[in-house]
């Protein structure tokens, strides 16, 4: 299965998983608009940008290029996170194998971006478990990583709970000169 000829959906009780699509604009908006949340985007190698936006058209223009780069570039997946209780969009998962000459090499990276209400340890834990093992098929990545600077106390909870493990490697930069940190790596299950 190719996920860039067709993006599969997950499910949970909780949580919908699926691709991004432009009716998501205004949920998103408040998302990326929320100042508490910024601290735990991760926008490592995204060219200066920290993803914080307070102007619909932006995000609307957000959500167009993520798409191209979908349909188009197949460079990365941006999943949807809806929560079935509040019938809303809260969060989005970035999500791409990366190829590269570090530690991080057939590794897919996972961005996960929530509204800081959903900034918990329960409910970022419900996320990965739904997503962790699909991923690694739809991607087909030996490890996938994903970013938690040390002030994530939630964060870094639910990701012990799944099974990542903090990395003392660096991740290298497009430019070959900056090294990222904070990452937790999970191996894949032979």
């Amino acid at each position: 299965m190719n996920v860039y000829d067709k993006c599969p959906v997950l499910e949970n009780n909780s949580f919908k998983i699926r691709l991004i699509e432009e009716r998501d604009t205004d949920d998103l908006l408040c998302v990326y608009s929320d100042k508490f949340a910024l601290p735990f985007f991760n926008s490592d190698n995204c060219h200066g940008t920290n993803f914080y936006c307070a102007v619909r058209e932006h995000m609307a223009d957000s959500i167009k290029y993520w798409l191209i780069e979908y349909h188009e570039y197949r460079g990365f997946v941006r999943f949807t996170i809806v929560d079935k209780k509040e019938g809303k969009a809260v969060g989005t998962i970035e999500m791409f194998r990366r190829e590269a000459e570090d530690f991080y090499n057939d590794c897919g990276i996972l961005r996960l971006d929530l509204g800081s209400r959903w900034e918990k340890t329960e409910v970022i834990y419900d996320i990965l478990a739904l997503v962790t093992e699909p991923f690694f098929e739809w991607f087909g990545c030996s490890k996938i990583a994903t970013k938690a600077p040390v002030y994530a106390v939630d964060r870094i909870e639910a990701l012990k709970k799944a099974g990542y493990v903090k990395s003392d490697e660096p991740l290298i930069g497009h430019d070959k000169k900056i090294a990222y940190f904070d990452y937790w790596v999970i191996q894949k299950r032979i």
